[in-house]
């Protein structure tokens, strides 16, 4: 059944779908860093947070073990590449907090996207 809210892909957009479930995501404040996990890696193992994060940020400092369709949800952020790969280059943690610190300091809505669980 086709209500007209599903987009030409037969997926209904995020909001709708938020709606929907009356899921009403914590706002992401200017200058405020938000810290969250992809997941197992498959991007429809993402939290609903994880996801309303994604589609409020403009700065999206992000692992290498994160999909690029993950990334692809932050369509409005400015994107930053870390790293984090085993043997692979990479940025310094030091580096990264810098950013993340910089970011914020300009009233960026920060997140920072590890692969997995983000306090690991």
């Amino acid at each position: 059944m086709n209500d007209g809210t599903r987009n030409r892909s037969g997926n209904a957009s995020v909001e709708q779908a938020l709606a929907r479930l009356n899921f009403k995501p914590r706002q992401l404040e200017p200058g405020h860093v938000w810290l969250a996990g992809a997941g197992p890696g498959d991007p429809a193992c993402l939290t609903l947070e994880v996801l309303a994060a994604l589609g409020q940020c403009d700065a999206l400092v992000y692992d290498a073990l994160v999909s690029p369709d993950v990334v692809a949800v932050a369509e409005a952020a400015e994107l930053f590449y870390a790293g984090k790969r085993g043997g692979q280059p990479s940025m310094k943690q030091d580096d990264i907090t810098a950013l993340l610190v910089r970011l914020a300091r300009e009233g960026r809505r920060v997140v920072r996207l590890k692969g997995g669980d983000p306090y690991i």
